[in-house]
């Protein structure tokens, strides 16, 4: 794990933890020094993810744990596949168990659904990206997910992009006026705006954003977003597509499709960890 990522990605391992531990039943069976191993096995085809997540788990638990990885995030994985085993404490491998299986099954999820959204684009000049409809604290798993599955992140926060929404225009009076205010402040952010019809297309177009979000629009509605802005600024499409219509909206021309139903809705993967048996 990069030492970036271990700055993130610790603190978020120790806050799911405090949930869980003192783990009482398995410290009162089983003694401080007694070692053992386990194996992280997969139970469903999918895209396997939080591997990261999984290993700081047990570096928090036991200083001394081994986490070895027989996969990588964003790797196909079927039924029977071994991804990863850990050896530490008895106490540990117990106490971090159910922590580790969260963050890599859910992370797994999102990887698996958005690698469907990626293949059903296939071909296309759209990319599939993310938004911030994520688990609360969550979001660093979330995002690494749709990473893994081949899938580009929106914002991480509301601090990354200026992204002027439907209720920023109403209560603003308008794009013009939304902008042009965000404009003054001089900062280094891309702006994003939102339109629902042809109308606040052109006023988006005379702002000259970085990008343009069209809303809920049909695929003709896009066809035709794609044909006026001619290039001039890339445009995402956003709002009710589903993996039955995505196909569709890629083939307007739009540059970049964003999908909430990809973090907001996970199935996680079905993975379970195994611990090797011990003496009688």
């Amino acid at each position: 794990m990069q030492n970036d990522m271990r700055d993130d990605v610790i603190p978020m391992v120790q806050r799911a933890l405090q949930q869980d531990l003192p783990d009482i039943t398995s410290e009162a069976i089983f003694t401080p020094d007694e070692r053992g191993s386990a194996v992280f096995l997969v139970k469903e085809e999918g895209v396997i993810a939080g591997l990261d997540f999984a290993e700081a788990t047990f570096a928090v638990v036991d200083v001394t744990s081994r986490f070895t990885r027989k996969a990588k995030d964003g790797d196909r994985v079927k039924p029977g596949d071994i991804v990863a085993t850990v050896d530490a404490t008895v106490i540990a491998l117990l106490s971090g168990e159910r922590t580790a299986l969260n963050f890599m099954q859910r992370a797994s999820g999102i990887a698996t659904a958005t690698r469907r959204y990626v293949d059903a684009i296939r071909g296309t000049r759209a990319k599939i990206y993310d938004t911030r409809k994520t688990a609360p604290g969550l979001r660093l798993l979330d995002k690494a997910g749709v990473i893994a599955g081949g899938g580009e992140n929106h914002r991480m926060g509301l601090h990354d992009m200026f992204l002027v929404k439907n209720n920023h225009i109403d209560r603003a009076g308008s794009i013009t006026r939304a902008v042009e205010r965000i404009r003054r402040r001089g900062m280094s952010q891309k702006v994003m705006v939102e339109v629902r019809d042809r109308k606040e297309l052109d006023e988006a177009l005379a702002m000259k954003p970085d990008y343009i979000l069209l809303d809920n629009m049909s695929p003709a509605e896009m066809r035709a977003a794609v044909e006026r802005t001619n290039g001039a600024v890339a445009l995402e499409a956003s709002g009710g597509i589903t993996l039955e219509t995505i196909r569709a909206v890629a083939e307007t021309g739009v540059d970049r499709i964003s999908i909430g139903a990809l973090t907001h809705s996970v199935k996680a993967l079905d993975i379970s960890m195994r611990i090797e048996a011990g003496s009688s």
